[in-house]
């Protein structure tokens, strides 16, 4: 049986990755971040060790150790860490040390030519999800007002510029104004925010960097986004089509529909 590698961050992700790959017949090894994964994914794959973020030399040994030379990436990895007491071992400290930045492409490309030097190579985080990527086009039953289509085209170049400097991938906005902007928070704290700031009827667009690399940091939607979507009284998310996974989909989209929310893939 084909082996696979997962590489487990937080929520469901991790989760539905890992159930689609064993039902395609793949063998699932999980290494399941302390500081992040569900203990729920113990269920979901073959066979999984617990290491902590800083870990990266027993990441790919145990990977290695089980015949492992091809891996996913999935699940977030909440960028505050960085400001967490986790200690990286010899190989995460030199690594860290070559880097001229430490923003999240800057980390996680280093960290996949890291692997890639003992016969690891990462595959798109939307492996086998494929048909989760978010379709052009309206995907729910209520439609965009006129101002809100109109919110919509004037934060998408913001939230592309955005996304080009890896601040964020989400922005926030309300009648032609910026509300928020996603950092290292993450979206749906961004989206909470947003809703504390400026109430009902924000639009949230969201978008992939204008070089995305789909193994890593994947713009994802699932439902704890929807719930931070109702949370703020958000009426719109528009997402980057074929860039942005929604997981389950039409779970989603009928979460959207019952709470009269908008969703729309965006071509650009």
């Amino acid at each position: 049986m084909p082996k696979i590698g997962l590489i487990a961050g937080n929520g469901n992700f991790p989760i539905l990755f890992a159930e689609e790959a064993r039902r395609r017949g793949e063998q699932v090894i999980a290494v399941a971040l302390k500081e992040e994964a569900d203990p729920l994914l113990e269920k979901s794959v073959d066979q999984l060790t617990w290491l902590s973020l800083g870990q990266l030399g027993k990441t790919i040994d145990y990977l290695k150790e089980n015949g492992v030379d091809r891996a996913v990436m999935a699940g977030q990895v909440k960028h505050t860490q960085l400001f967490k007491d986790i200690v990286p071992d010899w190989r995460a400290t030199k690594l860290l040390g070559r880097l001229l930045n430490k923003k999240a492409e800057s980390v996680l490309l280093a960290v996949t030519e890291e692997f890639a030097k003992d016969g690891i190579q990462f595959l798109s985080s939307a492996t086998y999800l494929e048909s989760w990527l978010c379709p052009q086009g309206l995907l729910t039953k209520r439609k965009p007002s006129s101002d809100e289509e109109a919110d919509i085209a004037f934060g998408l170049p913001l939230a592309r510029t955005m996304a080009g400097q890896d601040i964020g991938q989400t922005i926030v906005v309300k009648n032609g104004t910026v509300v928020a902007v996603e950092a290292m928070e993450g979206t749906d704290a961004c989206i909470k925010r947003a809703g504390q700031i400026a109430g009902p009827g924000c639009v949230v667009i969201k978008v992939a960097r204008p070089q995305q690399d789909l193994r890593f940091d994947i713009p994802v939607i699932g439902q704890r986004t929807m719930e931070s979507l109702k949370e703020a009284g958000a009426t719109v998310l528009a997402m980057e089509a074929k860039k942005t996974l929604l997981l389950d989909k039409d779970t989603l989209i009928q979460s959207a529909n019952d709470a009269n929310l908008t969703l729309t893939g965006l071509s650009l």
